[in-house]
């Protein structure tokens, strides 16, 4: 028995397409597509969401000492002379930093080699790129996903048949994290 779909395509194209897939169930919540597309893509979410509950409190937070530059009112930083040269002037001050641990490094670029970047675009400001910002799954699988599911042990999706497909009859479900 084989351990994997091939769902009618080449190796590059399914990895694709599991990953977008992947990447929106994590991103939006629940997707609609075909039940064995569902099935594939349940086996790589759920492990992606395991690897976020076991990893979600491995880290340590660590106080830095980071350089600022001095701004005045106006937002602008100040500069002063010396040695004939206009300088920005900085500030040093402390911040808290969380570090990951080793393992939990591992683990987000394990996620990261299945997840695709997201950008979110606002509504109003569509085809702008003034106002885009990038989402962190990664975070989102650990902030998020880790602490809703950290006293569960696994079944993190949810499967629901809505019937055959026009076309081809295939079966099509949504499938949603629980």
């Amino acid at each position: 028995m084989a351990k994997y779909r091939k769902l009618g395509r080449t190796s590059s194209q399914r990895k694709a397409l599991l990953r977008n897939q992947v990447t929106q169930l994590i991103y939006t919540g629940k997707i609609k597509t075909t039940e064995a597309k569902a099935k594939e893509v349940r086996k790589i979410a759920e492990s992606l969401i395991a690897l976020a509950v076991k990893e979600k409190d491995n880290f340590e937070t660590v106080t830095v000492d980071a350089k600022v530059a001095r701004k005045d009112k106006d937002g602008k930083r100040v500069k002063e002379v010396v040695d004939g040269k206009k300088v920005t002037v900085y500030d040093t001050i402390q911040k808290e930093v969380k570090k990951d641990m080793p393992s939990k490094l591992h683990a987000r670029r394990q996620m990261l080699k299945v997840l695709y970047p997201v950008t979110e675009v606002p509504t109003e400001a569509a085809k702008r790129k003034a106002n885009t910002k990038k989402v962190d799954l990664t975070e989102k699988l650990f902030n998020e996903y880790g602490v809703k599911y950290a006293g569960r042990n696994g079944g993190y999706t949810r499967m629901i048949k809505i019937g055959q497909r026009k076309g081809d009859a295939a079966m099509e479900v949504i499938l949603e994290l629980v």
